[in-house]
C-alpha cells in the first residue's frame, strides 16, 4: 500500500528553553506515533527548546538590556548541535521504529562558527538518517533579534512511499518562491511547522493546497505559562506580561482540493493521527499542475541556490 501513508502531528508544548527535558518529551512521542504504526510524525517550529516568546514580553528591541542577553545566552546553551551528536538518540528512534521525522529545532551550527542560532527543519528518513536541515531563510519581526537567516541548503524533497515530502518554517510558507522551489522538484506532500496557533495555520494551509494541488500538513506546538521552566532565567519577568495561553495549537490538514481532513485542533495535547492517499494528488493535477501542464518555463523560471553558506573556507 504505497499509496497511503499514515502521519502523526505531535502538537505538544516544550519545557520552555530546556532541551533535556523537551527531547524526552519528543522521545515519548516518537514512541507513542510507532505503536499506533504511523509512517511520519512531525512536531512544531522550534519545538526543541522552545519559541522566542520573551521577546515581545522584556522589550526585546532594547539595546544592551541584561535580561535580553541572559535570555539569549541561555537560548543559545539550550540550542542543538546536530554535529555533536545531540539528535542521534532521535535518529536511533526512528531507525527501530521505520518512522520518517520532520522536527522544528534551534540550531547551534559549527559550519557557521557555533554562536549563531537558527530555527532549522530536519528531515530524518525512516533509516535514521539525516536527509536535510532546512535553515528558516528569513526571520520574522521580532524573531530577527535571536534567530540568524539560513540558506537554501535544506530547500530539498524526499521520497516516502509514493509522496514527494518537503517542508517549510513559519511565515517562510508565505514566500512563492520557496514554495515553487519545493513544488519543482515533484512536492506533493507539504509540511509547514508553526510555533503555535490557529490564526497562523487557518487560511495558508488550505491556500498551499489549493495552489500546489498537494496535500499540507501544518503541525503547532502548544505554549502556557504552565509550561515555563522553573530554571529560565528572568522567569518572573516574562511571566509578568505574559498571556496564559501563548499558542493555542491549531494542527491541520487539507486536501489536494484545499478542503478540510483535519481541521485546526485547538488546545488538545498529543498526537492527531490521520492517513492520506496519495492517488487524491493525482486526480487533482489533471485540471492544475503549477509547474507541470499549467507553468510556462519559457517565460519564468526560478533558480535556486543550494550552497550552504559558511565565512570561512579551509583550502
Amino acid at each position: 500500500m504505497n499509496n497511503t501513508l499514515k502521519i502523526a502531528m505531535a502538537q505538544i508544548a516544550p519545557v520552555w528553553l530546556d532541551k533535556s527535558a523537551t527531547l524526552l518529551k519528543v522521545k515519548t512521542a516518537i514512541e507513542e506515533a510507532a505503536k499506533e504504526h504511523c509512517e511520519l510524525i512531525v512536531f512544531g517550529e522550534a519545538l526543541l527548546p522552545g519559541y522566542p516568546f520573551w521577546l515581545a514580553l522584556t522589550e526585546g528591541a532594547a539595546w544592551d538590556k541584561t535580561v535580553n542577553k541572559e535570555l539569549h545566552a541561555h537560548y543559545v546553551r539550550n540550542s542543538i548541535c546536530i554535529e555533536h551528536g545531540e539528535l542521534d538518540v532521535v535518529c536511533q528512534l526512528a531507525r527501530r521504529h521505520k518512522i520518517a521525522i520532520y522536527l522544528g529545532i534551534i540550531e547551534r551550527p559549527t559550519d557557521r562558527g557555533g554562536h549563531s542560532i537558527y530555527a532549522s527543519l530536519v528531515y530524518i528518513d525512516n533509516k535514521g538518517e539525516i536527509q536535510s536541515v532546512h535553515r528558516k531563510l528569513q526571520p520574522t519581526y521580532d524573531e530577527r533579534l535571536t534567530w540568524a537567516p539560513g540558506d537554501g541548503n535544506g530547500l530539498r524533497v524526499h521520497k516516502l512511499k509514493d509522496f514527494t515530502v518537503g517542508g517549510l518554517n513559519c511565515w517562510e510558507n508565505w514566500m512563492p518562491l520557496p514554495r515553487t522551489a519545493l513544488y519543482g522538484q515533484g512536492e506533493n506532500l507539504h509540511i509547514a511547522v508553526w510555533p503555535g496557533s490557529d490564526h497562523n495555520t487557518k487560511d495558508i494551509t488550505r491556500f498551499i493546497a489549493k495552489e500546489s494541488r498537494s496535500y499540507v500538513v501544518s503541525v503547532s506546538s502548544l505554549m502556557s505559562t504552565a509550561d515555563f521552566s522553573k530554571d529560565t532565567p528572568h522567569r518572573d519577568a516574562i511571566l509578568n506580561k505574559a498571556p496564559k495561553i501563548l499558542a493555542n495549537g491549531g494542527s491541520c490538514i487539507a486536501g489536494p482540493d484545499g478542503e478540510w481532513i483535519v481541521e485546526p485542533v485547538l488546545h488538545k495535547e498529543g498526537l492527531i493521527i490521520q492517513s492520506i492517499d496519495f492517488n487524491r494528488v493525482l486526480e487533482e493535477r489533471q485540471n492544475f499542475d503549477p509547474v507541470g501542464h499549467y507553468s510556462r518555463p519559457d517565460v519564468t523560471k526560478l533558480t535556486v541556490n543550494r550552497e550552504r553558506q559558511t565565512t570561512v573556507e579551509i583550502k
